[in-house]
């Protein structure tokens, strides 16, 4: 109906048009204005249809390979040493996507539309990779996944000595230790741990961030002792590269054996108050390196002490022992008391060899 109703008002105003088209008087008097009742009404806006438009779908950036890019790489990271070959293997996960490739800047292979897809090469010629396979679907868009890689090169060599000094140590004096490590990738992944003999002295990380080799230096402050004599100092380089999960061995290469020769001393351990039998030597323990020389002195002069105390050995000595490092000296009071010394345990031992012997004789 109200289609009906706008027709036959748009007639009727076609007819009023034309009678004042025909009319002499049209041309300069304006038609008079229509009654309220036959005026049209306002045209009825009816809600617009879905326009037609060429929906293109969008890329999606999956780089973690979430559920929504159903990507998988195996294996998940790849540790390699430059030179030596390497593959990994990108599969789908489920169907919908139309093609399947790599990004690499190595050796790609050609896009597939199978569920997989394994890119390789013969030898890692780079030291900075990054592949990233790649999906892409008419409906969903195009999802990617990286590839972690890291390629890695052990140190040509390790070496071991001190800053700006050679030859014998002085005990409790400060030196530097300096580790070199040669030609050595990525250095970002290098732990240096100083050792003396079988003891962990420190433990040192790089931070240098190039992925291309580099000489790295590191150095240790160390106090030698007396012990160090029996304990050589040396370090170890190891390339820290394992993926979570792998039962991989770690990369390690050890410096030389650098022995140490420690001065020290001399040392004196004698009682302030010496008691000895009769029969028995007079001494001191002394230590040092090099073995100090040791001088007894008794009222001021110098004397040798007895192997065999008597009683007139009693009395104040002096014992002064020196060496390159320097020289100690200390005050003893002897006392020699009666009993079974020396030498009377040597006539008792041969008395009883006597015995022995004529027992078998007989």
């Amino acid at each position: 109906m109200l289609v009906l109703s706008w027709i036959s008002i748009t007639l009727l105003l076609l007819h009023l048009s034309g009678s004042a088209i025909t009319s002499p008087l049209s041309m300069h008097t304006p038609a008079p204005p229509l009654p309220s009742h036959i005026r049209p009404p306002l045209p009825t806006i009816l809600p617009s249809g879905p326009s037609l438009s060429l929906s293109i779908p969008p890329v999606r950036d999956d780089s973690a390979g979430g559920a929504r890019c159903p990507l998988t790489m195996s294996p998940p990271a790849l540790v390699v040493r430059f030179g030596d070959p390497v593959s990994a293997n990108c599969s789908l996960s489920r169907t919908g996507f139309s093609l399947l490739g790599w990004e690499v800047s190595l050796v790609a292979p050609e896009p597939t539309m199978e569920h997989f897809l394994v890119w390789s090469v013969d030898n890692m010629t780079e030291w900075s990779v990054s592949p990233v396979c790649y999906a892409v679907s008419n409906l969903e868009g195009s999802c990617h996944l990286r590839l972690p890689v890291v390629v890695y090169k052990l140190p040509d060599s390790v070496s071991i000595g001190f800053v700006n000094h050679s030859g014998p140590l002085l005990e409790q004096r400060q030196y530097t230790l300096q580790c070199t490590v040669h030609d050595v990738a990525p250095a970002r992944n290098l732990v240096v741990t100083f050792y003396r003999g079988r003891t962990k002295l420190g433990r040192l990380h790089s931070d240098v961030t190039e992925e291309t080799p580099v000489t790295e230096v590191f150095r240790l402050d160390v106090r030698p002792g007396r012990e160090d004599q029996e304990a050589p100092y040396w370090c170890e380089a190891e390339v820290q590269l394992q993926p979570e999960g792998s039962p991989q061995r770690p990369l390690v290469v050890t410096s030389q054996k650098l022995p140490v020769d420690v001065l020290f001393g001399p040392q004196l351990l004698c009682p302030a108050k010496l008691r000895v039998r009769m029969g028995e030597s007079l001494r001191c323990e002394v230590k040092g390196n090099p073995q100090p020389s040791v001088i007894w002195l008794k009222d001021g002069r110098r004397v040798v002490p007895p192997l065999h105390s008597t009683r007139e050995h009693a009395g104040k000595y002096t014992v002064l022992a020196s060496g390159p490092v320097g020289q100690r000296n200390v005050t003893v009071d002897v006392e020699v008391i009666p009993g079974r010394g020396t030498a009377r345990s040597s006539k008792k031992h041969f008395l009883l060899a006597a015995m022995l012997l004529t027992l078998n004789w007989l």
